[in-house]
């Protein structure tokens, strides 16, 4: 609870401190971003929010651990990209590829692919940021038409929503502002050295992985294998190259075994009980792979069948219930064990603080388990 800045006495006073303390947060809901930093910083309204992520700029969105999109600091953007994304962007240019030689009227699919880079890079250049359907029109390429998936998963997409993400997955381009508001998912497109500033060296790769794994124990352990391999996407034998480079040690867990920091080992004090609501896919709730010292039976009912989290509360340091906004405003919540009069009064409270801190905003999840559903209606 302290060190992911959920007691009351560990808030955060940014948006960069926040994702550093977490190494990163979860942005493949745009709105987890927002409730993910209102958990941990609430003074920080949707403005300010934006403001740091869009003037500021302290942090970027990009594709990382296990190809899914994450805000990261600046300062850990090269770390990322050369310990996960550089090996998912050459899986991504493959499969477009593969794609593209399916397309009527390609011959040669690397060459095309090369050809609508060199162009989609000069017309955000020239443009400064642009969207995804900006670019689809300016650039000819960009609209042709691919037969994404097989089967009857098989659609018809344009290629610039394919070669747009395939260049920010290189480090050729960044998501900078999204065309609408804050719970909007559709961002423009810029280059990095216009919207980041001076270029980061990236570091070689194996370094790169063990600093991503030190900055997770220290976020998260100690852990498991399990959930660092979870976690990162990295296969077995690349995390445990890491885990030995940076001296891990092992501890015991109530009957398995983790790892921790050599230097992470004392005793921590318990914090005072509080509560708190987490969003869908927040960092805290999807930090772990092994989840029930956390999650207990809950796992059914607040995760869809793909693992991922729906929106959470938390009491004195454990998923204790869920949580949705209903059409008119409204937090609702269930309780999933009994958790004390205490505990109620502190969540209906937190629930409170929520619902008037997003005041008009609805929320527009892009999943969720049927238990939320079922408590939004």
């Amino acid at each position: 609870m302290r060190r992911h800045l959920l007691h009351p006495a560990a808030r955060a006073s940014s948006v960069l401190e926040v994702a550093d303390a977490l190494v990163a947060l979860h942005s493949t809901d745009p709105a987890s971003v927002f409730l993910s930093l209102r958990a941990r910083a609430a003074e920080l309204d949707p403005g300010a929010i934006e403001r740091e992520l869009y003037e500021e700029r302290t942090v970027v969105r990009m594709l990382g651990m296990r190809r899914t999109l994450f805000v990261v600091p600046i300062h850990r953007r090269a770390i990322v990209q050369a310990a996960c994304t550089d090996e998912i962007a050459a899986r991504e240019r493959t499969r477009l590829e593969g794609w593209l030689a399916d397309t009527p009227g390609i011959e040669d699919a690397s060459a095309w692919l090369v050809a609508a880079e060199e162009a989609a890079l000069e017309a955000v250049r020239d443009a400064g940021e642009a969207s995804t359907a900006e670019l689809v029109r300016a650039v000819r390429p960009l609209a042709t038409k691919l037969g994404v998936g097989t089967g009857r998963w098989k659609v018809e997409v344009s290629a610039g929503s394919r070669v747009l993400p395939l260049l920010a997955a290189q480090g050729r381009l960044v998501r900078s502002r999204p065309r609408g508001s804050w719970v909007s998912g559709q961002y423009r497109w810029a280059l990095p050295g216009t919207w980041l500033g001076e270029e980061q060296e990236l570091p070689p790769a194996e370094e790169a992985r063990s600093s991503l794994i030190r900055c997770w124990l220290q976020a998260f352990g100690p852990g498991t294998e399990l959930d660092l391999r979870w976690w990162t996407g990295l296969g077995a034998r690349a995390v445990r190259t890491a885990l030995s480079e940076i001296g891990a040690v092992e501890v015991a867990l109530e009957g398995t075994t983790g790892l921790a920091l050599r230097d992470d080992l004392d005793p921590v004090e318990k914090p005072e009980p509080s509560a708190t609501l987490l969003p869908t896919l927040d960092p805290t709730t999807m930090g772990w792979k092994e989840r029930n010292w956390y999650l207990g039976a809950h796992h059914e009912l607040l995760f869809d069948r793909n693992g991922n989290a729906g929106p959470t509360v938390w009491w004195d340091g454990r998923v204790a219930g869920g949580w949705t906004q209903r059409p008119d405003g409204e937090i609702a919540y269930r309780l999933l064990e009994d958790v004390g009069a205490e505990a109620g009064a502190a969540v209906e409270a937190e629930a409170g603080r929520l619902a008037e801190w997003l005041g008009d905003v609805r929320l527009r999840p892009g999943f969720l388990p049927p238990f939320h559903r079922e408590l939004g209606s």
